[in-house]
């Protein structure tokens, strides 16, 4: 849920904001940084009825916004400091702007980066000339170890976004962005992860244009300031997703917060499916391809305009980086029509006799057929698994649905069912035979590496006989897997206790209705 708007002036600080002004108008980025365009968006623009404008800052020289404040702090330290050599974690943008800065700066880097980083980041940063260390599963590991290692070796720490220069350094795309477009400006969205974006650019807009609303955009499953912002205090997220790894970050800065508690409006939060469609959306006006995170703030702002019905007002996204391995493009492809409300995902039950299939297709009316999954199972009924194409707007899947109800077909939604887009929709066809006493099912996650898998089954072990089992790489930082077992009632709390001692994040899955109809 959206949190409530919050006022400008909350808890303000004295003296705060003409601070950061001057740091900001005398940030030193464009020795590395250039000056982004703010280009119109048309498609998207006359699709939803605002005009839409992308700041774009996946054209930077590292095709992310980080280079900005990474540059920024780095020109500040002495000779001394800069002799000593720097070091810093990232989840992979910042790296690179700090690998760049100490290229130009003449000055060795150490770069402590997850080993779940996309691997054009991590390569990037060695292109650079940084030293590149992959250590965890997520930035909050890397952090601490990069930490340590300052600590023990004397080396000057780089903050990602926790800091007052880099927070100035990100404050200049909000000094170009009012310099580039001196009309009407509605909204600003921005995707926050450890909200030094979201800080330099909602001090510097809200005192000189405090009528401008400031909204953050967060993944669900990653939203720290939304819920910072929510109990008035910094929080850490006991989990944190990561398919928009630029952002995957556990606990909102100190000194973000304290601007962000100030001068942001409100948070809203957007699916990983409501970012894919966000990528299609930036290429089919730009032609470039966006990172997850650097998607965030149009899939807010469309969520934004969804739920306010608001017409022709001004509205600007950041396009914060396009920092994306390509693998993970099959990913974004699969879901973005799903994100975009054009396609559901259905479960329906048909007569299992020669002209179901037709009957049924012509109860579709004119939509088309995106996907058709069956095997036969029973004599007098099938069950089949389709994706159907819906037409444009956003109740055309209840539409869809109350069609097919009232011609007399059950139908079960599973457009917003993870397990049945993730796995069984590649399933389908192995129903369990009626002797298959004790099945359980789990989904697991786990970080996509070499050996990732083996390591996975290994840790498994033979214990308990596996009655099924699907894999399949999505392109993304984290593998998935779909285990049936077969586990007696009375082993029930040993099962739970052993997958805790693995350490990877599970979910029981032996209720979900998708594996009940296909699978189960």
């Amino acid at each position: 849920m959206d949190s409530d708007v919050l006022s400008p002036t909350h808890c303000e600080v004295p003296g705060m904001p003409h601070r950061y002004i001057k740091r900001i108008l005398e940030a030193r980025v464009y020795d590395v940084a250039k000056e982004t365009p703010l280009d119109p968006a048309p498609m998207l623009s006359s699709r939803i009825g605002n005009n839409i404008l992308l700041k774009r800052e996946d054209e930077q020289p590292v095709f992310s916004f980080k280079v900005r404040g990474a540059y920024n702090k780095m020109i500040q330290l002495t000779d001394e400091e800069k002799a000593i050599g720097v070091i810093t974690a990232s989840a992979g943008n910042h790296a690179q702007g700090v690998a760049i800065s100490a290229q130009k700066l003449g000055v060795e880097a150490t770069i402590v980066m997850p080993k779940t980083t996309p691997e054009v980041k991590v390569n990037n940063v060695r292109a650079l000339g940084g030293n590149a260390i992959l250590i965890g599963d997520a930035f909050d590991a890397a952090r601490v170890y990069a930490l340590q290692q300052a600590e023990e070796k004397g080396l000057i720490y780089i903050p990602p976004y926790d800091d007052p220069d880099v927070i100035a350094g990100q404050g200049t795309i909000a000094m170009e962005l009012l310099r580039q477009h001196t009309g009407r400006i509605d909204a600003i969205f921005v995707p926050v992860g450890g909200g030094g974006l979201i800080a330099g650019i909602s001090v510097y807009i809200k005192y000189l244009r405090p009528e401008i609303k400031i909204i953050g955009v967060e993944p669900e499953d990653s939203n720290c300031l939304q819920l910072a912002l929510a109990a008035d205090k910094r929080v850490i997220l006991d989990q944190v997703g990561i398919f928009a790894d630029g952002v995957a970050v556990a606990q909102i800065g100190e000194h973000p917060f304290e601007i962000a508690r100030q001068y942001v409006d409100e948070v809203i939060t957007v699916s990983t499916d409501q970012i894919c469609a966000a990528i299609k959306d930036i290429f089919d006006d730009t032609r470039s391809v966006c990172e997850p995170a650097g998607a965030l703030a149009v899939a807010g702002l469309k969520r934004y305009v969804e739920r306010e019905q608001c017409r022709d007002e001004t509205l600007i996204a950041i396009d914060s980086g396009a920092n994306v391995n390509f693998d993970r493009l099959r990913h974004v492809a699969e879901r973005a029509e799903i994100g975009e409300k054009r396609e559901a995902i259905i479960a329906a039950r048909i007569p299992e006799q020669p002209g179901s299939f037709l009957k049924f297709c012509s109860a579709l009316g004119t939509r088309n057929i995106t996907e058709f999954n069956y095997r036969f199972s029973d004599k007098e009924q099938a069950i089949v698994f389709a994706g159907i194409q819906l037409k444009t707007g956003g109740d055309g899947r209840e539409e869809l649905l109350s069609e097919l109800s009232d011609q007399g077909y059950e139908v079960t939604d599973l457009s917003d069912d993870e397990t049945a887009k993730l796995h069984v929709r590649y399933m389908v066809g192995g129903h369990a035979p009626a002797a298959l006493d004790n099945e359980i099912i789990y989904r697991f996650e786990f970080p996509e590496r070499p050996g990732a898998l083996m390591k996975f089954l290994k840790k498994l072990g033979g214990r308990w006989n596996i009655s099924m089992f699907h894999y399949r790489n999505h392109g993304a930082a984290f593998g998935r897997v779909l285990v049936g077992m077969q586990v007696a009632e009375a082993e029930r709390p040993a099962i739970e206790a052993f997958l805790d001692e693995i350490g990877y994040h599970y979910w029981d899955e032996s209720q979900n209705p998708a594996y009940k109809l296909f699978l189960g």
